[in-house]
């Protein structure tokens, strides 16, 4: 969509003269950066901002111990490396996109006022024509204008994932580097999934303990009470009738509340209906229109189904609360081993975890069965949510 290349045509000009800016601010910053502590840091924040670009957000925690001294080990080199490299590719990459964007601005600002200009200061057009007339002004000023904008629409967001994959090949790890992230990743998310299921044990027995005991103490003193009271006065038939009567509804509420607690720990849908209906079904009631579309998934465990209901469900009520959208879409579908889910909208995008907006319960349920997630959602939007998990157990 024509929307969406603008956004990657700005996003890619802002990146590339960022780029620029860096290559500099390293030349002028080396003696610091030449200490490995520093050159990590400086490493680390360009590959963040690399994948970022990409839609592949590489932050993580560090590692401890033993693991993050062999990274941090390995990671220098390649930190080092990159100053080099940054400065030869940030100079590359940023300074035809700073004359492109310079030349915009001159085109479209200093030519229209050319006549304020000393015969000898007045401005310059990109093929070195000075701009002495209106002829000049109104006819190779906008063509100026027109050439170098098809230019930056044309290259810009390319350059930009270029200069970004540079940055993470350099800067990649190795073998033992991804290892070592792998278990810091592994191990920060196996607490996250204890301490989650901890609080979801508590939960469950507060809700139980609290909503659906209570009422069946309260069914079965009613029940105590009418037994009595018939044993009593077998002709109150009115008390009786109130009694059983009140028995019933509180029977029926405790059913339907123990219902919603079975339905947190997983959904009944999904064993009913599989996971095609209850992607349906959820898509369906999203108060946004919302497209669904999923493809051949073979056989799915139901862990990774019920990882991605929740997951979906989550991020349409995220769409509903705070995206502003007018359509949504959802795509589930399998490539070899791995189930793939993206959930997008048109909305005001800025999505972000840090504002407890629900993406950070998707990515720790996602997490515990070693999958991943990227959010790409510049502001003004579209928002991608990319979900993938390993299904070839």
């Amino acid at each position: 969509m024509p929307g969406e290349r603008w956004v990657q045509v700005r996003r890619g000009g802002v990146y590339l003269l960022g780029s620029l800016l860096l290559g500099v601010a390293t030349v002028l910053a080396l003696p610091l950066l030449c200490v490995p502590r520093l050159a990590r840091l400086w490493a680390d924040w360009h590959r963040d901002r690399a994948g970022r670009l990409l839609g592949r957000p590489l932050a993580s925690r560090p590692a401890q111990g033993a693991a993050r001294r062999g990274a941090a080990a390995g990671g220098t080199s390649h930190a080092l490396l990159w100053l080099p490299v940054n400065v030869i590719t940030g100079v590359a990459f940023g300074l035809p996109t700073l004359l492109c964007v310079g030349n915009i601005v001159v085109a479209a600002i200093a030519t229209p006022l050319w006549w304020a200009f000393a015969p000898e200061d007045r401005p310059r057009l990109f093929i070195d024509v000075p701009v002495t007339g209106w002829t000049t002004a109104l006819t190779l000023g906008p063509l100026q204008i027109l050439l170098l904008t098809a230019l930056a629409y044309v290259g810009f967001p390319p350059m930009a994932r270029a200069h970004a994959r540079i940055c993470l090949v350099v800067l990649s790890h190795s073998t033992n580097e991804q290892l070592a992230e792998r278990v810091a990743v592994l191990t920060r998310t196996r607490a996250d999934v204890l301490d989650a299921h901890g609080a979801e044990l508590r939960r469950i027995e507060r809700d139980l303990h609290d909503g659906t005991q209570a009422r069946l103490v309260a069914i079965a003193m009613r029940l105590a009470v009418a037994r009595q009271a018939l044993s009593d006065n077998p002709r109150d038939e009115q008390f009786l009738e109130d009694l059983l009567r009140d028995a019933h509804e509180g029977t029926e509420e405790a059913m339907t509340e123990l219902r919603d607690v079975i339905r947190t720990v997983y959904p009944p849908i999904l064993a009913d209906r599989g996971l095609d209906g209850a992607l349906t079904a959820v898509t369906t009631r999203c108060a946004v229109p919302t497209r669904l579309d999923i493809g051949d998934l073979e056989r799915v465990p139901p862990a990774v189904e019920a990882v991605v209901y929740f997951a979906v469900a989550e991020a349409l009520t995220n769409v509903t609360r705070h995206s502003q959208a007018t359509t949504a879409g959802v795509r589930v579908s399998r490539a070899a081993d791995s189930l793939l889910v993206a959930i997008t909208d048109n909305g005001t995008g800025g999505a972000d975890d840090r504002r407890g907006t629900g993406i950070a319960g998707i990515r720790r349920r996602v997490l515990a069965l070693d999958g991943t997630v990227d959010v790409d959602s510049p502001a003004g939007g579209p928002t991608t949510l990319t979900v993938e998990l390993p299904c070839g157990w």
